[in-house]
Parts: structure tokens; sequence; C-alpha cells
């Protein structure tokens, strides 16, 4: 299956989950799209609740099913819990980390800043969105991307920046200090739910 490209809004209410991470999706109308999405009678299966949690963190980091399951598969092959092993191997996506560090407004936008070659991981150029980056290394801009107005954009809206990043303004670099625990990630998946979908 291809990487959704329809309306985003439509799918957050649908999956009950700001995908924008600014909450602005659910604020007016918080369920379902649809003539009886505002129906709350409907009830959902144990498949239903495991299948709903795989889309829902699957769109939230925009993966398409064949890259989210070999993830996953990947994680299962490590050494300690599967469904956090498998959130860290999420969040250590280069495309990811250039959205925590504020240099992109969405994950589509920083998927999109690394795929055209604006990004440099240790100094050397790297245009795979899906790169796992290790803790240790240092993210930065190539020296003709510092100025493009998307990242200026990005950085002065940035709120947050995560206790396992650091950031140097001066130099628009960051660095992955640490992998995240599993308390300073999302809380809205349940990540067990998805390792019993997986383990059908």
């Amino acid at each position: 299956m291809a990487r959704y490209t329809g309306p985003k809004w439509k799918l957050s209410r649908r999956l009950g989950i700001s995908l924008s991470g600014t909450g602005k999706e659910l604020s007016k109308r918080p369920f379902p799209p649809g003539q009886h999405g505002n129906n709350n009678r409907r009830k959902i299966s144990g498949y239903g609740a495991q299948l709903q949690e795989k889309q829902k963190l699957r769109h939230m980091y925009g993966l398409s099913e064949k890259q989210f399951r070999n993830l996953f598969e990947r994680a299962s092959k490590l050494k300690g819990i599967v469904g956090e092993n498998f959130m860290f191997l999420l969040e250590s996506r280069l495309d990811n980390l250039v959205y925590r560090l504020g240099l992109a407004n969405s994950r589509a936008g920083a998927r999109q800043l690394v795929a055209h070659g604006h990004v440099t991981v240790n100094g050397r150029k790297v245009d795979i969105p899906s790169y796992t980056v290790q803790p240790g290394d240092v993210i930065g801009l190539r020296e003709r991307s510092r100025n493009l107005s998307v990242i200026k954009e990005a950085l002065a809206g940035r709120h947050h920046i995560p206790n396992y990043l650091e950031f140097n303004d001066t130099t628009l670099e960051g660095k992955y200090v640490r992998l995240p625990e599993r308390s300073e990630l999302t809380d809205q998946i349940d990540e067990k739910q998805i390792v019993e979908f997986y383990s059908r």
C-alpha cells in the first residue's frame, strides 16, 4: 500500500488523534467524518482496536505499510520490549528527528528536506528519510540550505525540543544525545496492541 496522500484532517478525525500535533483537527469536530460520525454507538472489536492503534502510529510517522511492517520486524529482533523498541526505531528516523529539532513544520516537510539533500549527518549529506540516526550523531544543514525560508519559518515557530536532543542555534546543528524513554513519547499510542496485531 502506498503512502497516504489524502486529506489529513479527515484522517485525524477518523483515527481520533491529531496527526499534525496541534490539535486543531479535533477542536471543532472531535468525531469521525461522515453522516454517522457523531454517533457514538459504534462498537469496536479487539481486532479493530489493534488495527486502529497500528494505523494511528503509521500515519503519525507517515510510513507506508511495507516500511512500517519491516521496521516492526527489525524491532522484534532487538533485545528488550518489542513495542518500545519499535517506538524508539521510529523516533530515530532522520526525517522524524529533523522535525523534532524544529527544522520543519511537519514530518512530511522534514521528509522533503531530507530527500532534496538539504540535511547532513555528521557532516555528510544524507538524502534517505528512513536513515536510522544513532545516539551521538549530529544532524545539520548544508551550507547552501541554511537560508531557506521554510527552515527559517519552522525555526521561528518552534515550541519545544525533546530532552534527548540538543540544538545549537548558531550553527543550526542538533545532536541526538540518547535514545528516548517511553515516557517522553506520545501517550496516545498503545504499542502493545500493535505487537498483538502483528503477532496474530
